[in-house]
């Protein structure tokens, strides 16, 4: 049973109550929330997940709920918790999506070193397997979803783990975060796609997500090789333009994106080099989603 068969009001005594066990990829995480904008994010955006019973090991016990205080009555405020550590200060109620999807991630970056994470969207199509390298602003969110609503399969939207045993990509489905202009676009380019409701006034201004297509999450457990490194760059009114990188500056580049370079040392060097010498390496520039379409879906057909 996924949880778009269950009621909003039977969501919310889960989450109030025992809480809700979501899995992404290999990671299990137990919610707790008493939150209605949470319950309502989780009910539309995580619709086609399953719902699990079953007694699995939980990676990351999280709770976002309102401070106790005056605060909770005055002006209610979200508070993540991991573990009842607080790593982050609330923020108005109205964010409780944004600051549980931001949690998670920081959770992942912070815990899972049994891979090499790097600050990335990850798509595939046809086995061919594309990283998505680059800093906030760069356009990456807006061309992972543009690809994964037309086909591509999504695994992840924030993060490319390298499996450090086989040097595969595992994937981690989990809903694209989208922010200011991108959400119109995604909703106007992809209109079947589900895009929650806009979260204005954030530290990373107006926040919207879209969900996971059900077919990437029937094959979270699927890991792919890696095959394209393409480092994007949304030019307003540009041309699109692919052009092959130097490995030694892509290398160097990963690097830079990367969030446990620091802890894996000498390997974490070693795996980005694997990984640059596998791969085929791009700089990619573009305005228009449908020129980047036909581009890397040339690209997979190759």
């Amino acid at each position: 049973m996924n949880i778009s068969a269950v009621t909003e009001n039977q969501l919310s005594k889960r989450l109030s109550g025992p809480g809700l066990i979501i899995q992404a990829g290999p990671f299990v995480t137990r919610l707790h929330s008493s939150i209605l904008h949470l319950v309502k994010g989780i009910h539309g955006l995580y619709a086609d997940y399953p719902i699990i019973d079953e007694d699995l090991f939980v990676d990351f016990h999280v709770q976002v709920n309102p401070p106790v205080g005056l605060r909770r009555r005055f002006r209610p405020q979200a508070r993540f918790r991991f573990d009842n550590y607080k790593p982050f200060t609330p923020l108005p109620i109205d964010q409780a999506m944004p600051i549980f999807e931001w949690g998670l991630n920081w959770c992942i970056a912070n815990y899972a070193h049994q891979y090499l994470i790097i600050h990335s969207a990850v798509v595939e199509r046809n086995g061919v397997s594309i990283i998505f390298p680059a800093p906030p602003g760069s356009g990456k969110s807006t061309l992972c979803a543009g690809l994964v609503s037309k086909g591509w399969r999504l695994l992840s939207d924030e993060m490319a783990l390298v499996d450090r045993n086989d040097q595969q990509l595992v994937p981690v489905p989990r809903p694209v975060s989208l922010k200011n202009q991108s959400i119109d676009i995604i909703r106007n380019y992809a209109p079947d796609q589900y895009v929650g409701s806009s979260t204005e006034g954030t530290t990373k201004g107006t926040i919207a997500h879209m969900a996971v297509p059900g077919s990437s999450i029937l094959r979270q457990h699927e890991k792919v090789k890696p095959g394209l490194i393409v480092f994007p760059k949304y030019i307003a009114g540009a041309e699109p333009a692919l052009q092959s990188m130097p490995k030694p500056l892509a290398g160097i580049r990963l690097i830079e994106n990367c969030f446990n370079y620091h802890v894996l040392g000498e390997e974490g060097f070693n795996m980005i080099a694997g990984l640059v010498d596998t791969s085929k390496c791009f700089e990619f520039s573009y305005s228009q989603l449908d020129d980047a379409l036909q581009i890397f879906n040339e690209l997979s057909e190759q």
